[in-house]
């Protein structure tokens, strides 16, 4: 029987025990990503995000994991369980503190499970249970996990389904005109007069792996990722010296896509690389120019992908844009357990209903897809 330890850091963890416990393909469960996150001012208690990991072990050998954080708030989560917080404040009852198994602000699909069988994994998810019930906490959530991970949860966990939308080289394209070819002549045209635009303004790009980024080249990103937290109101979670750390330890899975004009970089898009998929995550300008939003974040990634034979791009959560360039629904899971057994069947009833409801959003999306036949 595996002893269950909860650890508030992973700086004690060799980098080699947790990373051999996933197959390396998505980088955002690796130990560089995660514990470069708690050692460079990304997760602050302040905005809900207190590492709580959920290791088993064997002796001294670590044999399954689940990136854990215990959250005072939904900030920067993505699964948007607003509602069910206000139902228990309504019935005199604390939603807060949950646990959430999970990567902080990274809305991307990925195991959550980290094991190397069904076995594993399924000891993962009875010890969630039991140590959110040790804790008296009123839930555990699952957020974008796998679907080879569904297997792992029993019937004592609520389901929810979303969308995102992303782009995926299932027709064997090897350029962007093979892919633009299997658009309707309205998409196709459209998608290459917003290129035209970024052309005609004279803004060229590069694209930069960690180990080829400068300094420069990682502020300037930074910068720009400060911008757009700041029109938008909200509160920038990863620092400078957190890029500068994946560009170090991660030389090959940081991507930057960088927009100069004139002679200085004025936008910029992060993304991160896994085994087959681009993730896109932030992006940001100085200046405002046609097209550069599209230019930066999408097709660039698109480029990207043909080029070095990457089947898929993840450019983010939400955004039914995205499917005019070629970006289709595709489904997102969470999992959620709730230790109150009459909230979690009030709760089983709305999760069907929403499910049902994103079925039918997910046929409607279907018909507006950019290519011809589809």
């Amino acid at each position: 029987m595996a002893d269950i330890r909860i650890l508030d850091s992973l700086a004690g963890v060799p980098a080699a025990d947790w990373d051999a416990l996933h197959d390396g393909r998505n980088p955002f469960v690796s130990h560089a990503f995660l514990e470069g996150m708690e050692r460079h001012g990304c997760l602050r208690e302040q905005w809900g995000w207190t590492p709580r990991h959920l290791t088993l072990w064997e002796g001294d050998a670590l044999v399954a994991a689940a990136p854990g954080y215990l959250k005072e708030n939904s900030h920067g989560e993505f699964v948007f369980d607003h509602a069910w917080a206000h139902a228990y404040a309504r019935h005199g009852q604390d939603y807060f503190p949950k646990w959430l198994f999970a990567v902080p602000y990274s809305p991307v699909t990925g195991p959550r499970l980290l094991a190397l069988d069904d076995g594993g994994r399924r000891n993962l998810v009875e010890a969630m249970v039991a140590a959110t019930r040790a804790a008296g906490l009123s839930s555990a959530h699952v957020n974008f996990h796998e679907e080879a991970e569904d297997a792992a949860f029993g019937p004592g966990w609520l389901r929810r389904t979303d969308l995102q939308y992303h782009w995926r080289n299932d027709a064997g394209w090897r350029a962007f005109d093979d892919f633009l070819a299997t658009m309707d002549h309205k998409h196709r045209k459209n998608i290459r007069q917003e290129r035209a635009r970024v052309t005609r303004a004279g803004v060229g790009f590069r694209v930069v792996h960690g180990d080829e980024a400068s300094d420069g080249d990682l502020a300037a990103m930074h910068g720009f990722y400060l911008q757009t937290f700041a029109e938008y109101g909200n509160s920038p979670a990863l620092t400078l010296d957190f890029l500068r750390h994946l560009a170090r330890t991660m030389p090959h899975s940081l991507v930057l896509f960088l927009a100069d004009h004139e002679g200085e970089p004025i936008a910029g898009a992060l993304c991160l690389r896994g085994g087959d998929t681009l993730y896109g995550r932030y992006w940001g300008a100085a200046r405002t120019l046609p097209g550069l939003h599209f230019e930066a974040c999408y097709y660039q990634g698109i480029d990207y992908c043909l080029r070095e034979g990457l089947a898929a791009f993840e450019p983010g959560a939400q955004g039914v844009h995205k499917i005019a360039r070629g970006f289709l629904p595709t489904p997102v899971r969470s999992r959620h357990w709730i230790a109150d057994p009459a909230f979690a069947e009030a709760l089983r009833r709305w999760c069907a209903e929403e499910e049902a409801e994103v079925g039918r959003h997910a046929m409607t999306l279907a018909r507006h897809s950019p290519f011809r036949g589809a």
